[in-house]
């Protein structure tokens, strides 16, 4: 297995190799995304743009197996730093962690803490940021579609150092797969103060 990581224009390469990826784990639960190419690269092309931007890439035999994402909470989603700022948070002195995505042959081998550790350790070499955080769906304990070994991840991030703040959520769009348009889910935010 070889990591990469990458920054800025750097990923650009990479990119339809990363939509696929997202479209074919984002599809499990908890996510159920019923995704559409063109949407996702225009979605990865903000790593591409934000010279402070990390994707940490893992490869098998060359091939794109799992991949993690970040930038600065300023070089992303608007509607993400609208969040912040409402809530009396400075939105420049966050680094925000994206999707950490794995398939399902290679779970199990280290490459979700390995991609946190990475992300954390940029963030930190950056010297800007006071927080790292990402967001995650919330979805119902007895979704119908929820599979009986689904596995919660609350615990893997508490482990990681990350504390969840209900007062930070909001809402996100998509189709689940199924729907016949996008719905309005919500999503909440897990934090970690980068220590100095």
């Amino acid at each position: 297995m070889e990591i990469r990581l990458l920054h800025g224009a750097a990923i650009a390469p990479y990119i339809d190799d990363l939509a696929r990826l997202r479209l074919a784990v984002l599809s499990e639960f908890p996510y159920l995304y019923d995704g559409n190419p063109d949407y996702d690269a225009d979605y990865l092309a903000s790593f591409v743009h934000s010279a402070r931007s990390l994707v940490v890439l893992a490869l098998d035999d060359g091939r794109v197996v799992g991949a993690s994402t970040a930038l600065p909470l300023m070089d992303g989603t608007p509607a993400f730093r609208q969040l912040f700022r409402a809530q009396g948070r400075d939105p420049a002195s966050v680094y925000f962690f994206g999707e950490s995505l794995v398939l399902p042959q290679y779970r199990g081998q280290g490459l979700g803490v390995r991609f946190f550790i990475e992300r954390e350790s940029y963030a930190h070499t950056l010297a800007e940021f006071d927080y790292c955080v990402f967001c995650a769906v919330e979805r119902p304990g007895a979704h119908p579609r929820r599979p009986p070994d689904y596995k919660p991840l609350q615990g893997f991030w508490r482990n990681r150092g990350f504390l969840h703040e209900p007062s930070l959520r909001t809402t996100c769009a998509w189709r689940d797969l199924g729907e016949q348009a996008a719905s309005e889910k919500i999503m909440s935010f897990w934090l970690k103060e980068l220590m100095t």
